[in-house]
């Protein structure tokens, strides 16, 4: 059985025989936030993301030290 596994026994049989009320609801609460989006995105932002990515998959885009490198000869300019 792996780490994991046994992490999720114990805390079913905690759970199972728990009568405290304000632990069970602190779990409860741990849960609903864990289930929750991180980051609440507007479908202008979802589309915009998705943009990126299919640009991405057709090679449109420019590596990082070429950008830097052009940033540096452009302020040097500057």
């Amino acid at each position: 059985m792996n780490h994991t596994s046994e992490i999720k026994k114990n805390l079913i049989l905690r759970i199972k025989h728990s009568k405290d009320l304000n632990f069970l609801n602190a779990l409860q609460t741990i849960f609903d936030s864990s289930e929750q989006s991180l980051y609440q995105i507007s479908p202008e932002q979802k589309a915009d993301i998705e943009k990126g990515r299919t640009e991405i998959k057709k090679g449109s885009f420019v590596k990082n030290e070429a950008l830097m490198l052009e940033m540096k000869q452009w302020l040097k300019k500057k």
